[in-house]
């Protein structure tokens, strides 16, 4: 295998996979194997993992953040409750660990897996990452939002996000938001490098809240471990990664946008340590553009289509989140209004045609011509930034123009990262 997070890992007792991820049965259809075959044969590439990998993968559908969950159940759902935890929280990483007299054993033990970097980590390849997210600026945003959306067909996903309803109704824009900030937090110079700083809190926030989430769902009767394995699971984590740094290095050269194979190698660094961060502890972890490749296909070819309403809602929540709202006029309202036509003709370009078919989405005619006539200038702009003293004056353009369209979204709000959230039903 080609790495690991954790060389304490270990092996899972048993060989399990959820029955709606049906990898198994998927790789034996005469279609599945005939593609793999002729791409193998052809290029003497395999588009899926050996066994050993796919069976590490499946298992870890099963797998969460034990370190964190013991912390969620003793601490944030025990005694101290959760305002109280989050004070504590908020202290300790400003300050340290240490400055938090009494702090429970639980946190202590979270915070020493959290602030200890592991000897993979290549501190120039984070920053490279980081940076690459921050030249992109809000088309990063834009093409996770639309990518996403692909995998809410699968109820594995789509039914945690429909519990908590922060990504459905009308909801959807203020939590598609708070994720921004996120993105916008990690990505800064440094952010997730530095002790204290604002990216490196905003990662453990979003750990916590994530555990104390899955905590809720796992006892929802909706869920069905058996079905789907457990909620936000470690490999869902993984490939959340991957939507971070192999998907959009590939896909934006559609838009213009060019990523090179070493870049992408560094995203996939970047999104590692960023992973790691949020409690993502694999069994096995894709260090290369192929073995990424392979752990996307993985998913393609295991998907079950069994979202249902859940899945509808979240899918067609997410373009009519940016549409203009009662009360808006003037430039606000144009700004939502060109919002929801660009991300609409996003949401249709990186979406399979047959998903979209089978959801109403907004019409992406005439507006599909926005990215046609912006390509040959973000082309130029390419190929501008390679210029010397060009790239950091770029970078800085892209990153005021994000804060400024994040500010102008949220309007006057801040992103909360709260965990104490009950699920809507």
């Amino acid at each position: 295998m080609t790495g690991t997070l954790d060389a304490r890992t270990i092996p899972p007792a048993q060989d399990r996979c959820p029955s709606r991820f049906p990898y198994w049965q998927a790789v034996e259809r005469p279609g599945v194997a005939r593609v793999r075959n002729l791409i193998r044969k052809v290029t003497g590439f395999d588009i899926l993992h050996d066994d050993e990998t796919a069976r590490a993968l499946c298992n870890d559908l099963f797998s969460g953040d034990p370190t964190a969950e013991r912390f969620v159940g003793q601490v944030y759902h025990g005694d101290l409750g959760p305002k109280k935890t989050r004070e504590l929280l908020d202290a300790a990483l400003t300050d340290g660990i240490d400055t938090v007299p009494d702090a429970p054993e639980a946190m202590k033990a979270l915070f020493e897996e959290f602030e200890t970097v592991p000897g993979w980590v290549q501190p120039e390849l984070v920053e490279e990452g980081a940076k690459i997210w921050r030249r992109w600026g809000t088309m990063l945003f834009s093409f996770a939002g639309a990518e996403t959306l692909e995998i809410y067909t699968e109820s594995a996903v789509a039914t945690p996000l429909s519990l908590a309803g922060g990504y459905a109704g009308d909801n959807a824009l203020r939590r598609y938001l708070e994720t921004c900030r996120f993105w916008c937090n990690v990505s800064e110079p440094g952010a997730l490098l530095t002790p204290g700083s604002v990216g490196r809190a905003t990662a453990l926030k979003v750990r916590v809240m994530h555990v104390s989430v899955r905590d809720r769902v796992a006892k929802h009767p909706e869920w069905d471990e058996e079905k789907w394995g457990l909620p936000i699971s470690q490999t869902y984590m993984l490939l959340t990664l991957i939507a971070g740094s192999l998907t959009p290095g590939l896909a934006l050269w559609t838009l213009g946008y060019q990523t090179t194979p070493r870049e992408i190698r560094a995203l996939i660094h970047f999104q590692k340590y960023m992973g790691y961060l949020l409690g993502v502890r694999i069994d096995w972890y894709p260090e290369t553009i192929g073995d990424s490749i392979r752990t996307l296909l993985t998913t393609v070819v295991s998907r079950s289509y069994d979202s249902g309403d859940h899945g509808k809602e979240l899918i067609e929540s997410y373009p009519k989140a940016f549409a203009p709202r009662d009360g808006q006029r003037g430039r606000k309202r144009l700004r939502a209004a060109y919002n929801f036509r660009i991300n609409s003709v996003y949401s249709a370009m990186f979406m399979g045609p047959g998903t979209r078919r089978k959801y109403s989405m907004p019409t992406v005619i005439p507006w599909l011509v926005i990215p046609i006539v912006r390509f040959p200038l973000i082309t130029a702009m390419e190929f501008a930034r390679r210029v010397p003293g060009i790239a950091d004056v770029h970078e800085k353009i892209m990153v005021a123009h994000r804060e400024n369209w994040y500010r102008a979204q949220m309007d006057g709000r801040e992103a909360q990262f709260d965990a104490s959230g009950a699920l809507r039903r």
